[in-house]
Order: C-alpha cells, then structure tokens, then sequence
C-alpha cells in the first residue's frame, strides 16, 4: 500500500515536472497535470494540500535528482578535482541552448517566477542552491588539496561566484536564445579557477 502511495504521488510530481519545465509554474493548471497523469483530482488533494504544496514537492524531488547528479560529476574517481568541476559546469554548456524541457533547469525555471508567489517554494529552491555551491566549494578544497586549483582561492566564495555567474548565464541564454552569455561564463571561470581555455575565443579574450 505504502508503495502504491509513493508511486501515484512520485507519478503526480513527475509529470507535472516535464509540463512546468516547459511551460512555467503560474501557466499551468492542475487540470493539465491530472488529465496528463491521468490521475483524477480527488487523488490530487490526497497527496497535496493545494498546488503550492505541490510546487514544493516538486522542487523537493527535482532537487533530489539534481543533487545526485551533481554528486556523481564531482564524486572522486581519480581524476583532479578540477576536471571533475570543469564537468559540472560543462554539463550547463551541454543542456543550456537545448530546446527540450528535460534539459531545463527547474532552479532556472522557476526562481524568478514563483519567489514572490511562494515563500515555501522559494525556501525550497533557495535550500537546494546552498546544497548546490556546498559541494561546489568541496570540490574546489579537493582541488587545491591536489594541486589542479590554486591553493590561494576562498573555496566557499568562488563556489559562490560562480554558481550566481552560471545562474545569470543561463538566464540571458533563454532570453537571447543562443550561448554567448554560457561561451562567456566558460572563460570568466577558466579565468577565475586559472585554468587554461582549450578552445580560446579571441572576442572573449579581447574582452
């Protein structure tokens, strides 16, 4: 029974995740997600008070998701810290001028859509990027412990820096629809980490 439960509602959550990673939080109506999901709306209220407390499960599960891929492209596993954190953010160039709403990032999505709408849900997303530049800053203590980072960088603040540098990028990709703005991040962070740029842009460099 237990398991029936957890199934509807993780069904409920993760089709309402593929329909709000492309359309938005506010656009879209409970009716949309249930006639998809085909669940019928009195299941809906079983497992959700309203669709704010939906909002907040879902950002809960997407994080879920997201930190263990992030735990899996910064994991130790023999190679420096610094490509391992490298991998993270070329995993942003790699979804980040895609169409496809599985490559959306929900952080992306929704934090300025619903962070005046929903206190609880912008606690939610806010939780979920401490976690985000946590393992970040972890990653970058690894590095100057191995020496693929300089020793000199304040882990905690670069993680930091760079984390609202790739937030802000990600949200001018949508707005202009191409990846200058990913292009520059990449070369502001090689810069920042001392890293050299295996594919130098000569009107990045002259900028």
């Amino acid at each position: 029974m237990q398991n029936d439960h957890t199934d509807v509602r993780q069904h409920i959550l993760n089709t309402g995740r593929s329909i709000i990673l492309g359309k938005g939080f506010s656009a879209v109506g409970l009716n949309e997600i249930l006639s998809t999901a085909r669940v019928p709306k009195g299941s809906f209220y079983y497992y959700f008070k309203s669709k704010e407390a939906f909002g907040e499960a879902l950002v809960a599960s997407y994080l879920s998701d997201y930190l263990a891929h992030v735990d899996a492209l910064l994991a130790p596993d023999g190679s420096a810290a610094a490509q391992r954190l490298m991998r993270y953010w070329q995993s942003w160039m790699d979804t980040g001028v895609s169409d496809s709403p599985e490559c959306n990032c929900l952080v992306v999505k929704l934090s300025g859509e619903v962070s005046d709408m929903s206190e609880a849900m912008r606690m939610a997303l806010l939780g979920g990027t401490h976690q985000i530049i946590a393992r970040l800053a972890d990653c970058i203590v690894q590095g100057a412990a191995d020496g693929s980072l300089p020793g000199t960088l304040d882990a905690p603040q670069t993680a930091l820096t760079l984390y609202e540098l790739w937030l802000g990028a990600a949200l001018l990709t949508k707005l202009r629809r191409e990846r200058s703005a990913l292009d520059a991040a990449m070369h502001a962070t090689l810069r920042l980490l001392n890293l050299p740029n295996p594919n130098p842009n000569p009107d990045l460099a002259a900028a």
